[in-house]
């Protein structure tokens, strides 16, 4: 089981907001995840990132892979080298 670092969809139509959920790659997108690690609200002007860094650290070291996106948004939120 392959533990992956992605967002969840929620809000709605035109409206989207995310969870940044660390989920079972094989889950769906919007289905069942393990736990909440944060939100991205890319409405915001700049887009707003909030992550718990130390739940964030914690799933990392378990040996979870964040994708693509969470990627270039934990960087450029400075959580993530």
């Amino acid at each position: 089981m392959a533990i992956r670092i992605r967002l969840a969809r929620l809000g709605r139509k035109k409206r989207p907001f995310y969870r940044v959920v660390a989920a079972n790659s094989e889950a769906p997108r919007d289905g069942r995840f393990l736990e909440i690690l944060g939100t991205y609200d890319p409405l915001k002007d700049p887009a707003e990132v909030k992550v718990d860094a130390d739940r964030l650290e914690k799933w990392l070291g378990r040996g979870a892979e964040p994708t693509q996106t969470v990627r270039s948004l934990l960087a450029r939120a400075g959580l993530l080298r």
